[in-house]
């Protein structure tokens, strides 16, 4: 005979798992409507200063950052950044100068550290040699189609929008680990940020893109007001949206090139961007675990106090997740993700879920970090700033 308490804990697994078949459906619905959205075309195309913080060779960085020299925009200027004289990134860049004699291209290197985001020190020694108004930031491993410009800055064009960002389809370079990290972007945070925004969260602000007006950026304190911040992306969108200016989710998605070397790398990778989640949107990423229909009717299989509903609603989630997977797929012109994977890929999702509740610490680009109580970024062996 079962206790009360673990039969209670057994339908409460259950309704969540069914809460979860719900939402994957939905979120399906969402993606598909968000990929029929009809991008702005914009009235005009003022000048713009693309900034690319580089740090090492990522896969495809040369294709990476020449579709951004591909741009069909009258005038813009590309300033790349590294911290190290002999970061292997700067070989890439200056071939880029040679081989685009009419782009724009400036190449900064400056190893000034001020604050404990190494990535926002970057953009801050960066910002200096941008001489246009508006202001693009994008990842190194983004990559873009030629109207990717044109398409971001439209909606700056309206005074009341602060800051405009993207959303990304994974694309894997090669390997097993870049496609379980591919699935994961593509089918898991891609579908969640969309069904937030359908459901008015006011959190989505995205590394893919951040593009705003110098004035803006001026008026919440320049980069070294996120200067000491893990979600940096994040950060610069809430100083925005205190000054009363709107956030922008573009229609535009970019392509996020993916090299996952191990699986060590890929559950290091997503370990930090579930702590990021984490210091962000608390409540948030604990509620998330209702998105995991699967893993929640497995567990309340292994208890085995509902031998038939369990199984049940096993199959349940598992035919809601491919489905949702399918719609996907045709939402966001992906090829057909092999079903094979997905099971497996949600195990390892809330391995990463639960992984993050005992870490303070993660891994940036072969650097150790700390996570303050407030969310900062503290280099191991630092102080706080």
């Amino acid at each position: 005979m079962y206790p009360n308490w673990l039969i209670f804990l057994g339908w409460l697994l259950l309704a969540g798992s069914a809460a979860g078949c719900v939402y994957l459906l939905y979120a399906g619905w969402v993606t598909r409507r968000f990929a029929e959205r009809a991008q702005r075309r914009p009235s005009a195309a003022p000048p713009a200063s693309i900034l690319k913080p580089l740090c090492g060779e990522d896969s495809d960085l040369y294709e990476n950052l020449a579709s951004f020299c591909r741009q069909d925009y009258p005038a813009w200027q590309i300033v790349f950044g590294v911290q190290d004289g002999a970061d292997p990134a700067i070989a890439v860049v200056r071939r880029l100068i040679a081989e685009f004699p009419a782009a724009d291209l400036t190449l900064v290197v400056e190893s000034g550290r001020r604050g404990g985001n190494l990535k926002v020190a970057n953009l801050q020694n960066m910002l200096p040699a941008a001489r246009h108004d508006l202001i693009v930031i994008a990842d190194s491993d983004m990559r873009v189609a030629p109207d990717y410009l044109a398409a971001v800055t439209a909606p700056l064009l309206d005074p009341a929008t602060g800051l405009v960002t993207c959303l990304y389809r994974g694309v894997p370079a090669a390997g097993p680990w870049s496609r379980l990290a591919a699935l994961h972007i593509n089918h898991g945070f891609l579908p969640q940020a969309l069904v937030a925004e359908r459901l008015g969260a006011r959190g989505g602000c995205f590394g893919a893109t951040l593009a705003l007006r110098r004035d803006t950026l001026a008026a919440v304190g320049g980069f070294a007001a996120i200067a000491d911040r893990l979600a940096d992306d994040h950060a610069l969108g809430e100083a925005v949206r205190r000054l009363g200016r709107k956030v922008v989710l573009s229609p535009h998605l970019v392509d996020n090139i993916i090299a996952e070397p191990s699986l060590a790398a890929l559950f290091r990778h997503e370990l930090r961007w579930a702590r990021t989640i984490r210091a962000v949107a608390p409540a948030g990423f604990l509620g998330s675990v209702v998105t995991q229909p699967m893993v929640l009717a497995i567990a309340a299989l292994a208890l085995g106090n509902n031998p038939l509903a369990a199984p049940a609603m096993l199959l349940a989630a598992l035919f809601c997740r491919f489905v949702m997977v399918r719609m996907v797929d045709r939402a966001l012109r992906l090829p057909p993700t092999p079903l094979r994977l997905v099971p497996g890929r949600d195990l390892l999702s809330f391995a990463v879920f639960v992984a993050s509740f005992f870490t303070r610490k993660v891994a940036w680009r072969d650097r150790t970090f700390r996570i303050g109580r407030d969310g900062q970024l503290i280099l191991d062996g630092d102080s706080p700033a």
